[in-house]
């Protein structure tokens, strides 16, 4: 058992929490840059869908685990990005200040939603993004001087100061600089009053009030955060995609995304990457069940003379082909997770390492959850 004995106040505000986190991390860090040389293309690829979902996840993480402001919208921010970025390669301006230009105009975009949005909570607020959102689907149908609407818009690889990352293994590294350094900054802010205010918001808004909290400028931040963090996302995504047409961003990939932070976790930035390798694999999966699981029980039944095993796999081959069944795999994932674990994949992995950290004294009442109560008798 290893306990931690904090012997001045910067201690609690480190990045890692003593020198035994920071080698892991660091451990981590090697094993991640080294992965591109040891798969093959095809993983590689996948893997960096991870890295740009867990930009999408820490961007809706901000808002949803840390400052309490439910959004069903993010896909648009995420189409306004991509779509930016797109349209201002396509006119020929470098790489770099094509990026800024598409963040900057996703953070105001973040910002025109969130001024109205101010004196929302709760469901009305995720009305009022997921208008938003459908808003702006519209417009990427319509605008077709920007977005070429229905017909769509090629996007080519990037070229950065002249160098190209055409292959998916510097594509890789690329979304990987842009992963790091969105948890660094993320990371600190939520250290800074900024982020202590966002979690003020979140447990009480009345109580942050109290204590001198602007509410009005703090979820304007937030918003704008968030925004411009799914900006960013969205110009790798318009790579990563190659070819970007509206009915990519609907409904579905918001709730997709909110799916991301509440299976990974809420109210933590390793939730957001938990619930992007969750978000970003489960597809791959599906299609290799889809394939292989005919074949394997077809095999069985050949070789055992079962001819029933034969049918089934074929049966379950079928099932998994059809339209809809991935989307029914994440809802029912989501509701195990609500029922059965609802601090995420985070949650699960801090019981389990609190079991090996405490073992033999751990008790099973240390995650109990308390009584929760009504907004109306916190006022009491």
């Amino acid at each position: 058992m290893r306990f931690l004995f904090k012997t001045s106040y910067a201690q609690d505000i480190q990045i890692f929490r003593d020198r035994v986190d920071a080698s892991w991390y660091g451990l981590l860090g090697l094993v991640v840059i080294a992965l591109p040389l040891l798969m093959s293309e095809y993983y590689v690829g996948e893997t960096t869908w991870v890295f740009i979902y867990a930009l999408c996840g820490i961007s809706l993480m901000v808002l949803v685990g840390y400052t309490g402001l439910v959004s069903l919208g993010h896909a648009a921010f995420l189409g306004i990005g991509a779509y930016a970025h797109a349209f201002f390669l396509e006119h020929g301006i470098p790489w770099i200040p094509s990026v800024i230009l598409a963040v900057l105009i996703t953070t105001a975009s973040g910002i025109i939603v969130g001024l109205p949005a101010l004196r929302m909570t709760g469901i009305y607020l995720a009305i009022a993004t997921l208008a938003f959102s459908v808003i702006i689907q519209e417009v990427f149908s319509r605008w077709e001087y920007v977005t070429h609407g229905f017909a769509g818009m090629p996007v080519d690889k990037p070229v950065i100061l002249g160098i190209p990352f055409s292959d998916d293994r510097s594509f890789y590294y690329l979304c990987l600089f842009f992963l790091v350094m969105a948890l660094w900054l993320t990371r600190n802010l939520l250290r800074s009053p900024t982020g202590r205010a966002w979690v003020a918001i979140r447990d009480s808004e009345i109580a942050a009030q109290s204590m001198g909290v602007n509410v009005a400028i703090y979820k304007s931040i937030a918003f704008a955060y968030s925004a411009a963090l799914m900006g960013l996302a969205g110009a790798l995504f318009a790579h990563k995609i190659a070819y970007l047409a509206p009915d990519i961003f609907t409904i579905l990939l918001s709730i997709q995304f909110l799916l991301l932070v509440i299976v990974g976790g809420l109210g933590s930035l390793h939730g957001a990457v938990f619930g992007a390798i969750f978000v970003a694999l489960l597809p791959p999966i599906i299609a290799i069940l889809r394939d292989s699981i005919p074949a394997s029980m077809a095999d069985a039944a050949q070789s055992t003379g079962i001819a029933a095993m034969g049918a089934l796999g074929e049966a379950v081959g079928n099932f998994l082909k059809k339209p809809g069944v991935e989307a029914g795999i994440f809802g029912l994932i989501l509701v195990l997770v609500i029922l059965l674990e609802p601090l995420g994949m985070y949650g699960r992995w801090v019981k389990i390492r609190v079991f090996f950290s405490t073992f033999p004294m751990y008790k099973r009442a240390t995650f109990k959850r308390q009584r929760t109560y009504m907004r109306s008798e916190r006022l009491r």
